[in-house]
């Protein structure tokens, strides 16, 4: 599967030369596979629940940030990664806090469930599925049984419908004695799920009413149970659970595919649907998510606190710093370029030097690597007797940078000449340039200038520059974007300026760290210390 932003690019390939330009949306430049994913992040920043058509060829998401309802196609049903946007209804009239919506089979009615009126919202759709035909009819309250509404459900023939609550973290259920018509809702009984959850936000239930399944904040996972009364919450019992985690640490909506083998949830950690296969029908125990082959690499074997890396300029060796090691890590790419066939070769200690390292560079011919950190407010300079071998690498130096940054020393990159150093520091909010009067020898270097940029370096984690010294970027991992900066004079900082306005990040990490690009700007990879995870993007031809 992949992601429909890579394939409607790919037309423009031969008029746009994207190398070395980061304006772009991420999602659409990562080729991993499988992309068992929807990034929704362009209509939505705070998803709250998901539904399907029963086909699955459409799909829709309610979201408290916009205040309405996205509706989006499916090339292919039932396959998230076909998505494509069609258009939004808005439901702030009757709702500025929706965060739960459900259909009725023949997609003649929604319904909306919110925070605000604490109510459910009845609309009429006069054409089936089009919400841009939804026209509102009625409302319903639950405020009685519970103040924080998140998600609603209908049994298939809506004659009973039930609503999850955070206030009390019971699933509320109701009797409607004309189906589908809310104004005849009379409230029946409860089912308290705090033993498994106490922060509970989706709903979903098997389409015969045996089995109810609950999504939660707290526990980051969906609980499922089992009915001895179809469609009775009061003869529930607790069965098993799934931890969703890995993809989203703030899970909020569930969808299963009718025949219970697929299964979707919506999260607004990563703003993204994702996608789960079950090996057994309905049972959660068995669903499985598919990371990406390739484009992607997992270090958290070797570093759990993934912070700087580097690749070597023929792309076949991979070097990978942390902080809760303290080493570098090095890796073998049986295929240039491609990080996902990386193999761990050996590490090497710099805790001596420095017990927190952020930044890593290596000299283009590999007989020196440097180690900068906060923990020594320094940059620390190694040789290498055997190039590209960290085994070989031995201390020789050190140059202190806490005069311009006391105390979080986040990275360090050369000039390809090795004449200019540059540091990239969190407290200062700047990007800080030495000269060297000796090339590569950081014990001869003196503090030239700074570029201060309070807003975009404020927590200035990655640092790169084009080869030739005319652009700059920088990640920030509060506000989780890359940062392009165009220098009008090459190499000096000072003639430093926004490119364009960043590239958010905020699906692939909620801390990105490194930055490397390959020679010729055409791929660019990031680095997640939140997962140890380094992913690989294409940006020309794309």
């Amino acid at each position: 599967m992949r992601n429909h932003f890579l394939r409607a690019a790919a037309a423009d390939a031969a008029e746009v030369d994207t190398a070395w330009d980061t304006n772009a949306d991420p999602t659409s430049l990562f080729t991993g596979t499988p992309q068992n994913w929807f990034y929704i992040g362009n209509q939505e920043n705070t998803p709250e629940d998901l539904f399907f058509k029963p086909d699955g060829t459409r799909l829709y998401i309610v979201g408290s940030s916009g205040d309405d309802v996205n509706e989006y196609t499916l090339s292919t049903a039932w396959d998230v990664s076909t998505a494509s946007y069609v258009q939004n209804f808005s439901v702030s009239a009757q709702e500025s806090s929706p965060h739960g919506i459900f259909f009725k089979d023949d997609g003649a009615k929604m319904y909306i469930v919110g925070a605000t009126g604490d109510d459910v919202n009845e609309y009429t759709l006069s054409t089936s599925w089009d919400i841009s035909t939804a026209s509102y009819v009625q409302n319903f309250s639950v405020a009685a049984q519970d103040t924080t509404p998140e998600s609603l459900s209908f049994k298939s023939d809506g004659t009973e419908m039930y609503v999850i609550g955070d206030a009390n973290n019971v699933v509320l259920q109701y009797t409607l004695s004309t189906a589908w018509d809310i104004s005849t809702a009379s409230y029946t009984q409860g089912f308290t799920v705090t033993s498994q959850e106490t922060s509970p936000k989706g709903l979903c239930f098997k389409s015969d009413g045996t089995k109810m399944y609950i999504m939660g904040v707290v526990g980051d996972d969906i609980n499922e149970y089992t009915l001895s009364t179809a469609w009775d919450v009061s003869t529930a019992t607790y069965s098993t659970n799934f931890s969703v985690n890995s993809q989203d640490g703030t899970p909020h909506g569930i969808f299963f595919k009718s025949d219970g083998t697929e299964l979707f949830m919506i999260g607004q950690q990563r703003l993204a649907v994702w996608q789960y296969s079950l090996s057994t029908a309905w049972d959660v125990s068995t669903a499985s998510f598919t990371w990406p082959s390739s484009d992607r690499l997992d270090v958290s074997s070797d570093e759990t606190n993934l912070t700087a890396f580097y690749l070597k300029p023929d792309g076949t060796k991979l070097y990978a710093t942390g902080f809760t090691g303290d080493d570098v890590n090095e890796y073998t790419l049986s295929t240039a370029w491609e990080i996902s066939s990386a193999s761990f070769v050996q590490n090497f200690s710099v805790s001596a030097q420095e017990g927190s390292p952020h930044g890593l560079f290596f000299k283009s011919d590999g007989t020196k690597m440097y180690v900068a950190g906060p923990s020594s407010s320094s940059v620390n300079e190694y040789t290498l007797s055997t190039a590209w071998d960290i085994s070989t690498a031995s201390y020789v130096t050190a140059f202190s940078v806490a005069s311009q940054e006391s105390s979080n020393t986040r990275n360090v990159y050369f000039s390809p000449d090795g004449a200019k150093m540059y540091v990239a520091g969190e407290t200062s909010d700047a990007v800080h340039e030495y000269d060297l009067s000796t090339s590569w020898d950081v014990s001869t270097a003196t503090f030239n200038q700074s570029f201060v940029d309070t807003t975009r370096l404020s927590f200035a984690a990655g640092l790169f520059f084009k080869t030739d010294g005319t652009k700059m970027y920088v990640t920030n991992r509060s506000t989780t974007t890359l940062y392009e900066f165009a220098l009008s004079t090459a190499w000096d900082v000072s003639t430093a300026a926004v490119a364009h306005g960043g590239w958010g990040y905020r699906f692939f990490s909620s801390s990105p760290r490194g930055i490397f690009f390959k020679g010729d700007g055409t791929k660019l990879w990031v680095s997640d210390q939140s997962a140890d995870i380094i992913y690989g993007f294409t940006l020309s031809p794309r």
